[in-house]
């Protein structure tokens, strides 16, 4: 099977099983990759690993967990500063390398989607982590929103640019690196933080 040209990525959000599973199939996917790094949902039990799993099955998509690979909030310490995920560090690891290699050989025979939880696209790490190693690979990066319609990876950038008020370019820096900008700001608005400890944390009070 020839190789895939673009891979998708989308939000469970709230969406009832059914629902979400429509939003797959209008798009053609035929397997899920799971980027959440706890594949489990408080709120919403049908996302939790092992139902979500059954549901796709039944309709002929493949799933796989690549959670402890892809996931934003990685077990390698290195990758945080004053506790909070730094989305460059992560991208220089093995881990992470070996998992966007098995995307790429995936897109050989599937139509992919890589799924958290986020609606929006560009308050995930799928958005500001994962998608850009991907399309550096040459496999071009497609958005699906919760209502159905799908944004680029570049159109994606232009809002975030938006968003931080950065120009498409200026004088001095070139759109990737307005981007690179951009993208460190959002990481340290929404990337996975560790809760500050207490100084007096684990004292016994008598």
């Amino acid at each position: 099977m020839a190789t895939q040209s673009e891979v998708l990525t989308i939000g469970h959000s709230n969406h009832m099983i059914e629902r979400f599973i429509g939003l797959l199939r209008q798009h053609h996917v035929t397997a899920l990759a799971d980027v959440r790094s706890a594949p489990y949902s408080q709120m919403h039990a049908q996302f939790n690993r092992e139902p979500l799993a059954a549901a796709l099955k039944q309709d002929g998509i493949a799933y796989s967990f690549l959670g402890k690979e892809l996931g934003g909030r990685p077990a390698d310490k290195t990758c945080y500063e004053n506790g909070r995920v730094q989305y460059r560090s992560v991208a220089a690891t093995s881990i992470f390398r070996s998992g966007i290699e098995r995307i790429l050989v995936g897109t050989q025979s599937y139509r992919i989607v890589l799924m958290c939880a986020e609606r929006e696209p560009l308050e995930c790490h799928r958005t500001l982590l994962v998608a850009p190693e991907i399309e550096r690979a040459g496999i071009s990066v497609i958005h699906v929103h919760a209502d159905g319609r799908i944004e680029s990876h570049s159109d994606a950038m232009s809002r975030l640019l938006d968003l931080h008020r950065l120009p498409e370019e200026d004088l001095f820096r070139s759109r990737s690196e307005l981007i690179d900008e951009a993208c460190y700001r959002q990481q340290e608005r929404v990337a996975f933080a560790e809760k500050a400890v207490p100084q007096d944390a684990g004292q016994v009070v008598r």
